[in-house]
């Protein structure tokens, strides 16, 4: 068999896209040759399925392939992937980030190596600033932070990812220095639980600590971006950051989950409706043009129709205008997943669907709301740039990739902007 370039597969969070990348200048680095590497998620009972899916489906596209499954379901159930007959080789969410496993794969790998290379994820107490050079020309993302202390009852990420690890700061101000001396006019800081960083640094200092670091000792970074934060966790200097610099981008994706205080304590969520809204409110009289998104589950255990309409009411509440909707799904291995009175699938599916399209009205509201206004927009392609909102700008006439521009919009197509 003639040598071949290793094929990736990414499923799940940003998280995995941009480890993803590492894998590959790892794999490249230490000449793996004719394999297929399948970076899982395991958010869901529903997301381990349709890996098992991806997996065969990569194995009848390429029958001589090695199969190596990594990511978050293989270090929660290695024994899932290491009985599939299509599977050569599982590691765990430590073991394909260390050099040292890709080298022992070589151009002529797995002829000895152990199967299974899944150790003990809690036991992890770093995490390492990888360096990527992001995806594209126009934007990067920095993984700052890893793992999570918190313990949801619909989750299973921390046994993934392992307890919270936070990237130094001086280390995340290097990598960041690098992206722009590349060309990099966007980086975007990633993680599982990101204000939770710093937590286990010395003098522990917190997520805002770390966004006045970035833009003080980074000045020609033109746009600084943060992916998703637990709104009851924002801690002052976050909210200074917002109200005062004018590089971090007015958008916010919260981790809200729902709008019913006694499903949110049944989830051991951390904060209550009303905290959401204050948060909210807080962060827009700081900066008038912040726009939200958020992840809500639709049917969690026990969720009345009442309690699902207080979420419902929630998305307005707090003006959202992004909604990840995900319908529960029950995941052994969480407490969730034992509450006796389960919702019936067709009422999550319902209830599901009716909260996507009142996000779908959130997303026309703010589109409509935008014609005629000025905007600064990073071009992602030729023909598709992003406000600072994160919102999907097209232009007709072709523009640079990668170049911040300012326009004036004309009319909404779709979900889009037009410019």
């Amino acid at each position: 068999m003639s040598a071949k370039p290793p094929i990736f597969a990414t499923l799940g969070c940003r998280l995995n896209a941009y480890e993803t990348e590492a894998m590959k200048e790892l794999a490249e680095t230490n000449g793996v040759e004719n394999a297929v590497v399948v970076n899982t998620c395991a958010v869901t009972a529903e997301a381990v399925r349709k890996a098992r899916q991806e997996i065969r489906k990569l194995r009848r596209e390429n029958p001589e392939a090695k199969i190596i499954v990594t990511g978050c379901a293989a270090q929660t159930e290695p024994e899932t992937f290491a009985t599939m007959s299509e599977v050569d080789l599982v590691i765990g969410n430590t073991e394909k980030m260390q050099p040292e496993t890709w080298q022992s794969m070589g151009p002529n790998f797995i002829g000895d190596t152990e199967r299974v290379q899944v150790n003990d994820i809690m036991s992890v107490t770093e995490t390492a600033g990888h360096l990527i050079d992001g995806f594209g020309r126009h934007r990067a993302y920095v993984q700052v932070q890893n793992g999570c202390d918190h313990r949801c009852t619909f989750c299973i990420i921390p046994y993934g990812r392992g307890n919270s690890r936070s990237v130094p700061a001086g280390v995340v101000v290097d990598q960041i220095k690098r992206l722009v001396d590349k060309g990099f006019n966007e980086v975007v800081l990633t993680g599982v639980d990101l204000t939770s960083w710093g937590a286990d640094l010395p003098a522990t200092p917190h997520l805002g600590d770390l966004v006045m670091r970035i833009l003080k000792l980074v000045p020609d970074l033109p746009r600084l971006r943060i992916s998703s934060i637990d709104s009851i966790e924002a801690d002052e200097m976050l909210m200074q950051a917002i109200a005062t610099e004018p590089r971090l981008m007015p958008h916010l994706h919260l981790s809200l989950q729902h709008g019913d205080d006694l499903i949110l304590k049944r989830m051991a969520r951390r904060h209550l409706r009303d905290d959401a809204i204050r948060f909210c409110e807080e962060a827009r009289k700081l900066r008038p043009e912040m726009t939200f998104g958020a992840d809500i589950i639709a049917g969690f255990p026990t969720e009345t129709e009442a309690q699902f309409e207080n979420s419902m009411k929630l998305v307005t509440d707090c003006d959202l205008t992004w909604l990840h909707v995900f319908p529960y799904s029950k995941r052994e291995g969480t407490p969730a997943a034992k509450i006796p009175r389960q919702v019936n699938g067709k009422v999550i599916r319902d209830r599901a669907a009716r909260l996507r399209a009142v996000g779908d009205e959130q997303v026309q509201k703010h589109l409509q709301a935008q014609i005629g206004r000025e905007h600064v927009i990073l071009m992602e392609n030729p023909h598709m740039g992003r406000t600072e909102q994160f919102t999907e700008v097209s232009f007709e006439t072709a523009q640079d990739e990668g170049a911040i521009l300012k326009a004036v919009i004309t009319g909404v197509k779709g979900t889009q902007l037009t410019a």
